[in-house]
């Protein structure tokens, strides 16, 4: 029997207007998907919109990261160049580079140091940029040590300061501020002298060369003392004694409390023309001999050297280690006192006295334990 068409279910074609509908809704959505990410593209670059939301649909590419060192003081475009150079800009040229970091005002903002990339195109290091920051590299200047103490401090840092290093740096007039250069200048020339003027401290570093480091450490010293210098006219001579008495209370004095205290004893002596008897002098004469003193015994003072200020009147030809803050200040501005002797106590302290018998009782002292 034949059926009447009529009749037929209209399920099919509703279900085919549906897919329709679909269809185009979804191609809809695609195109307003698209034209929303190019006007976010198109703004984000010709507008400069900066963190564009779709920037962060788009991973940052993985991988293993390079460090790129980017000097003090570098322009958008050297450090651009800089990337390319040191091998993390692998597609682009280092002005495209340049130009992403401009519109992300990474120019303004790039400090020194070093940056660790994962290497890709322009625009991704730019975005890698935005979120990272400089690592430094630390580097201490500790005050008491003697030249070779001072070369080996800074070899155990970083191999690349070696003793040939860190002498020619220190004679490098480069490396230091302008007017203290000039003071140098008109003081023995050489490294023993010009170690004194660092100041000790611990410095963040964009490359931990004997260059930056006495580079920085003579700015700091300058930065801190370069005013009381000028206030006071101290003049280059005054300057190479302070520094020979800083080095001396530097190594004699274990609390900073009697720094001014014992640079008041040694101008006291040096009036009345008496010897030093400092022992750390000739811990350091015996050290320019090749021998490493930990305790002076009577033997020891009879070695023959300026720097032994039991046989030698007067300063010693140099400073004997790097002063420290403290030492330096009590160097500049001694105590007035009587005192012409001192003595260490168990502690540490001194016990101070004007005259030898007192001096003498106050060993006396020390050794029966009172």
């Amino acid at each position: 029997m034949q059926k009447n068409s009529t009749n037929r279910s209209p399920i099919p074609r509703q279900r085919s207007r549906k897919r329709s509908r679909r269809f185009i809704f979804s191609g809809i959505l695609f195109f307003l998907l698209l034209f929303i990410l190019s006007a976010a593209g198109y703004s984000s670059y010709h507008l400069k919109v900066p963190a564009p939301f779709w920037e962060y649909m788009i991973p940052i590419p993985e991988g293993e990261a390079v460090s790129v060192v980017i000097e003090q003081g570098m322009t958008a475009s050297q450090a651009a160049r800089a990337f390319e150079i040191q091998g993390a800009l692998i597609d682009g040229t280092p002005i495209e580079l340049a130009r992403w970091m401009m519109k992300f005002g990474l120019d303004r903002k790039i400090r020194a140091g070093h940056y660790s990339v994962v290497p890709s195109d322009a625009w991704n290091i730019a975005r890698q940029l935005r979120t990272l920051k400089p690592a430094l590299l630390k580097a201490q200047v500790l005050p008491g040590l003697d030249i070779f103490a001072l070369i080996d401090s800074l070899e155990s840092q970083d191999k690349k300061v070696n003793r040939e290093a860190v002498s020619q740096a220190l004679m490098n007039n480069k490396n230091y501020p302008p007017k203290l250069l000039e003071i140098l200048k008109s003081i023995p020339e050489d490294e023993y002298t010009r170690a004194a003027f660092l100041m000790p401290e611990t410095y963040m570093l964009v490359d931990r060369t004997a260059d930056e480091i006495v580079n920085r450490a003579s700015s700091a010293w300058w930065n801190h003392w370069g005013g009381f210098i000028t206030e006071h006219k101290l003049t280059p001579n005054d300057l190479q004694e302070a520094s020979i008495v800083a080095s001396m209370v530097e190594r004699e004095v274990l609390h900073d409390a009697e720094c001014r205290t014992v640079a008041g004893v040694i101008h006291n002596r040096l009036r009345k023309n008496m010897l030093l008897q400092i022992d750390a002098t000739v811990v350091y004469a015996w050290r320019l001999k090749g021998r490493k003193l930990t305790r002076v015994l009577n033997k020891d003072l009879e070695v023959d050297s300026p720097y032994n200020t039991y046989k030698y009147a007067g300063l010693p030809p140099r400073p004997i280690c790097v002063p420290g803050i403290e030492a330096w200040g009590a160097a500049l501005d001694p105590e007035f006192n009587d005192y012409l002797y001192y003595v260490a106590g168990r502690d540490g302290y001194h016990h101070f006295s004007k005259t030898f018998s007192e001096h003498k009782a106050n060993i006396r002292q020390i050794r029966s334990g009172n």
